[in-house]
C-alpha cells in the first residue's frame, strides 16, 4: 500500500499553481539568498522568518518588475484610452501569495523554499494585510484593479496611502476594542515610492476675479507624494500600477521672525498637514461630515487629476515633454471612474483645472468634463449619502464652492426649461439643498457632472430609477446603467481553495479561471457519482483545516461535521446579524427542550453576539451540537481562510437595503448554499443556479413598501410567535448577561419599538427556512449537488464579466485576452 502524500508534495501536483521546473526553482533559490543577504542588517547573523518573507518577497517582486517596465512601454508606443478608477478604499490584503498564482509562481518558490528548509505558509503569514477599506466598497476596487489588468486595459488605480487602515479589532469581555493598524511598521516590500511625480495640493484661501480669469490665492499647500504598487494580470505579462498618494508638509517654513521656539513650532506643525493620510474613516454606512474627511477627498482628486493631465499631454515613453495640448480629445484619452460620491470632488476639480488653468470656454469644459466622468453608486441609505455643509466648503474649497454654484445654476435652468412650473422638482434635483444647514448633494453633483451612473445589482439599480434618482433618470434616460459586482476567480478561488479549483479543472480544463462562464460546463457532472465525492471531500478537508485554526485561535473546539453556517458582513442593522441571533437563540432554545449600527449599535450587536456564545458554547446539554463564534478582527486573510470552509451563507439583509453584496458570490463559487432575501445580488445567484438551489425567504422589495404604507408593528409578531417572544424575553431578562440584566434593553427596545428593517416581520420565514436547511444537511448527496448548481452558476460573478462591461458600455475600451511578450522574450 502506497504510503499518503505529504502535504507539499500533494500541492506539488495541484496544477493550477504553476509548474516548478528545475531552472525555474535553482534561479528562485539563487535570488532568494541574495536578497536574504542583503535583507540581514549587519550586526545581525541568525535571520528571522520577517527576514525570510522579505527575501522571497523581493525575490517574487523580480518577476514583476520587467514585466511592469514592459507594460508601461507597451501602453505609450501603444498610446490606448487610459482608464482611473479612483477610490477612497483600496482592501488589497495580502500580496505575496496573489502575485505568485498570476505569475504562475507558486509550485516554483514552493519548492524553492522547501529545499532552503523553509515552510512557505509560514512566511505568507509574516506579510501584513494592507486594510485600506471598510468592506465590500474596498474589496471591490481591489476584484477590478485584478480584472482590469487581467483583460489588458490600461488601468490605474488611485487612493490614499493611509498610515493606519481598517482597525484592529479585539474582543476583551465580550465587548469590542479597537487597535490602530500600524501596518507598515516593518515596511512594504511591494510598494515603490516616486517622489519625481510629487504633487501640490491647496487648501483654504480665497478668489480673486479678474478680466482674464479667476484666481484662487493665499492658499496652504501640501504635498502628495506617489507610492506605485505592480498590479499583475493573470499570466498575460501585463502589470498595471495601483498609485496611492501620501500627504508630506512642505519644507518652506516661514521663519523670516527666526527663533527657536518659532522653529520648533514650524517643524511641529508639519503633522497636521501629513494628517490628511494618516488614518482610513471606519464607518462606510454612515456620512459624517468632518473637516479632515473632504481633506482626504480633494486630496486625492487634485493630485490625480494632475497626474492624469500630466499624462494626457506626454504621449511617449519617458518623454516629460508636452506634445499634446488639445484638451477636445481627453474623453478619448481617459476614462475616470468614480467610486461612490467620495472622489465626486473630481467634477469641480476637472472644471477648475480646464477652465482656469488651461483657459477653455466653461461650455467646451463642461462637455470635455461629462463625457469623462463616470459614477458609481454603492448605497440607498440616506444616511450614508454625503452632503458636506457650504460653511466647509466655503472655508476649504472656496473656488469648487463657487464652479458648484455655477455648474447648480446652468443645472436648474436645463430643469426649468424640461419642465416649467415644476417648483418642487427643481428643489428636489438642485445640488444644494437649502432649508436649515445649506449643503451640498455629492450624489446629484455625481449625477450631473457624468455621462453614465451606475448600480451594482440590477435591483439596486431598478430601485434608484425608481426612488432616490427618479427625478434625474426622467431627466436623463440614457445615463442610467446597472454593471453587477463581481469578484476575482483568481484570489477568491485558485488561490483560497486550490484544492476544489484544481476538481474543477480535472473536469473542465484550466481556462475557466480566465473565463468563468466555463463553470457551467460542471452542470454535466451535477449527477457524476465521483465529482460528487471530490467536491465533498474538498469540503471537508477544508472545514477541517478552519476547525484546526478556530481551535487555536478561538479555544472553541467544533465538530467538522457539524455544519459551518457563516454570516459574514460588516455589523449594521440592515445587514439584520440581529435576526442571526434570534435564530441561535430558538436553536438553543429547541436543544433543550426534549423533542422530535450606528456605531454604538454595531458594538451592542456584537456584545449581545459574544453574550449569546459564551452561554451556548458553556452549555453542557447542548455539547457540540451548536456553537457560536463571533470571529474577531475578520480581514480579507481570514476571509480567504472562512470561506472555503462554508457549508451555509447568510445574506440576510432586508430586501431593498443591500446594494449588491459581493461575499455572496465568493460562498457561492467556493461551494456554499446560500440562505438569503431577495435582495442585492441574491437575486440573480437565484437566476443563475435556479431558484430552487439557494434557499430564499422573508419580504420582497414590494412586500416592505406594502408593509411600509400599512404599518409595521413588531409587538403583533412578538404577541402572535411563542418562540419569538420567548428569545426576546430570555434576551431583557438577562438570560444570556445574568450579572447585567438589562445590558440589552437598548437593542430590545430598538427592536420592539423602532426597527427600520423589520427583523420580526421575517423572523417566522427564516426560522422555516433554517429548519428546510437542516433537513437538506442530512442528505449528503443531494446537498452536494446543490454545490455543484451554484458552482456551476457563479460564471456571471467574475469581476472579469464586471469590468468587460464597463470597458465596453462606459469607458469605450475594448477588452482583451492577449498576452504581451514577457521581459526575456525578444
Amino acid at each position: 500500500m502506497s504510503k499518503p502524500l505529504s502535504d507539499h508534495d500533494r500541492k506539488k501536483q495541484i496544477s493550477v499553481r504553476g509548474l516548478a521546473g528545475v531552472e525555474n526553482v535553482t534561479e528562485l533559490k539563487s535570488s532568494f539568498n541574495r536578497h536574504l543577504h542583503f535583507t540581514l542588517v549587519k550586526d545581525r547573523i541568525v535571520a528571522t522568518k520577517r527576514d525570510y518573507y522579505f527575501a522571497l518577497a523581493n525575490t517574487v517582486r523580480d518577476h514583476l518588475v520587467g514585466r511592469w517596465i514592459r507594460t508601461q512601454q507597451h501602453y505609450y508606443d501603444k498610446d490606448p484610452k487610459r482608464v482611473y478608477y479612483i477610490s477612497l478604499e483600496f482592501y488589497m490584503g495580502r500580496t505575496l501569495q496573489n502575485t505568485m498564482v498570476n505569475l504562475a509562481l507558486e509550485n516554483a518558490c514552493d519548492e524553492a523554499t522547501y529545499q532552503l528548509g523553509l515552510d512557505m505558509e509560514e512566511l505568507q503569514e509574516m506579510e501584513e494585510d494592507a486594510g485600506l477599506g471598510n468592506g465590500g466598497l474596498g474589496r471591490l476596487a481591489a476584484c477590478f484593479l485584478d480584472s482590469m489588468a487581467s483583460l489588458g486595459l490600461a488601468a490605474y488605480g488611485y487612493g490614499i496611502r493611509y498610515e493606519f487602515g481598517i482597525f484592529n479589532q479585539k474582543i476583551v469581555n465580550g465587548w469590542q476594542v479597537e487597535e490602530a493598524d500600524d501596518w507598515l511598521r516593518f515596511g512594504n516590500p511591494w510598494e515603490k515610492a516616486r517622489p519625481e511625480y510629487m504633487r501640490p495640493v491647496k487648501f483654504y484661501g480665497r478668489t480673486e476675479h479678474h478680466p482674464d480669469g479667476v484666481k484662487w490665492v493665499d492658499t496652504q499647500v501640501v504635498l502628495a507624494l506617489p507610492y506605485d504598487t505592480p498590479i499583475p494580470g493573470y499570466r498575460n505579462n501585463i502589470v498595471n500600477t495601483m498609485r496611492l498618494w501620501s500627504a508630506k508638509a512642505p519644507c518652506d517654513f516661514n521663519l523670516k521672525d527666526f527663533n527657536v521656539g518659532g522653529y520648533i513650532q514650524a517643524v511641529l506643525d508639519r503633522n497636521l498637514a501629513e494628517n490628511i493620510s494618516r488614518v482610513l474613516y471606519p464607518n462606510d454606512n454612515f456620512f459624517e461630515g468632518k473637516e479632515l474627511r473632504l481633506k482626504q477627498e480633494y486630496f486625492v482628486v487634485s493630485a490625480t487629476l494632475q497626474d492624469i493631465i500630466r499624462r494626457f499631454k506626454v504621449s511617449k515613453f519617458g518623454s516629460r515633454e508636452v506634445v499634446r495640448t488639445d484638451f477636445n480629445k481627453l474623453p478619448d484619452k481617459v476614462a475616470i471612474q468614480l467610486n461612490d460620491t467620495h472622489p465626486a470632488m473630481a467634477i469641480p476639480e476637472l472644471m477648475r483645472v480646464l477652465v482656469d488653468e488651461e483657459e477653455l470656454d466653461w461650455d467646451k469644459a463642461w462637455d470635455i468634463c461629462v463625457r469623462t466622468c463616470a459614477y458609481t453608486n454603492h448605497t440607498v441609505l440616506p444616511e450614508a449619502l454625503e452632503r458636506w455643509p457650504i460653511d466647509l466648503f466655503a472655508h476649504l474649497l472656496p473656488r469648487h464652492l463657487e464652479i458648484i454654484y455655477e455648474i447648480n445654476r446652468r443645472h436648474l435652468e436645463n430643469v426649468a426649461a424640461r419642465f416649467p412650473g415644476d417648483h418642487e422638482r427643481l428643489c428636489r434635483m438642485s445640488l444644494v439643498e437649502e432649508g436649515g444647514q445649506k449643503r451640498v448633494n455629492m450624489a446629484h453633483l455625481c449625477i450631473v457632472g457624468s455621462h453614465a451612473v451606475n448600480g451594482v445589482a440590477q435591483i439596486h439599480s431598478d430601485i434608484l430609477t425608481a426612488t432616490i434618482f427618479k427625478d434625474f433618470y426622467e431627466m436623463d434616460p440614457h445615463k442610467f446603467q446597472n454593471k453587477t459586482n463581481g469578484i476575482t476567480p483568481r484570489r477568491w478561488l485558485v488561490m483560497c481553495n486550490p484544492g476544489l479549483a484544481e476538481v474543477i479543472a480535472e473536469r473542465i480544463g484550466e481556462d475557466f479561471i480566465r473565463d468563468l462562464d466555463q463553470l457551467k460546463g460542471l452542470l454535466k457532472y451535477v449527477n457524476d457519482e465521483a465529482f460528487i465525492r471530490d467536491i465533498a471531500k474538498v469540503k471537508q478537508e477544508n472545514k477541517l483545516k478552519f476547525a484546526a485554526h478556530l481551535e487555536e485561535h478561538y479555544k472553541v473546539k467544533i465538530n467538522p461535521n457539524s455544519m459551518f453556517d457563516i454570516q459574514v458582513k460588516r455589523i449594521h442593522e440592515y445587514k439584520r446579524q440581529l435576526l442571526n441571533c434570534l435564530h441561535m437563540i430558538t436553536y438553543y432554545n429547541r436543544v433543550l427542550v426534549p423533542a422530535a449600527p450606528g456605531y454604538h449599535t454595531a458594538k451592542m450587536i456584537i456584545r449581545m453576539i459574544t453574550a449569546i456564545g459564551e452561554v451556548i458554547n458553556n452549555d453542557p446539554v447542548v455539547g457540540d451540537r451548536l456553537k457560536v463564534i463571533f470571529l474577531e478582527n475578520y480581514r480579507v486573510t481570514l476571509a480567504e481562510k472562512a470561506i472555503p470552509a462554508a457549508d451555509l451563507s447568510q445574506q440576510i439583509s432586508t430586501a431593498g437595503t443591500e446594494a449588491s453584496g459581493t461575499g455572496n458570490m465568493k460562498f457561492m463559487l467556493n461551494g456554499a448554499l446560500t440562505i438569503g432575501t431577495m435582495d442585492g445580488a441574491n437575486v440573480e445567484m437565484a437566476e443563475e443556479a435556479g431558484d430552487g438551489n439557494l434557499f430564499i425567504f422573508g419580504m420582497r422589495v414590494d412586500d416592505v413598501t406594502a408593509l411600509d404604507k400599512k404599518g409595521y408593528h413588531a409587538v403583533d409578531y412578538y404577541n402572535r410567535l411563542p418562540e419569538l417572544k420567548q428569545a426576546m424575553d430570555q434576551i431583557s431578562t438577562g438570560f444570556f448577561s445574568p450579572k447585567q440584566p438589562d445590558l440589552f434593553k437598548e437593542i430590545v427596545d430598538m427592536l420592539m419599538h423602532h426597527d427600520r428593517f423589520k427583523v420580526f416581520a421575517d423572523y417566522e420565514d427564516y426560522i422555516k427556512c433554517q429548519e428546510q436547511v437542516n433537513e437538506l444537511y442530512k442528505n449528503p448527496k443531494e446537498w452536494t449537488k446543490k454545490v455543484i448548481y451554484n458552482i456551476a452558476g457563479s460564471g456571471k460573478f467574475s469581476s472579469d464579466r464586471t469590468i468587460s462591461q464597463y470597458a465596453r458600455e462606459i469607458w469605450g475600451v475594448e477588452p482583451t485576452l492577449e498576452k504581451i511578450p514577457a521581459p526575456d522574450d525578444i
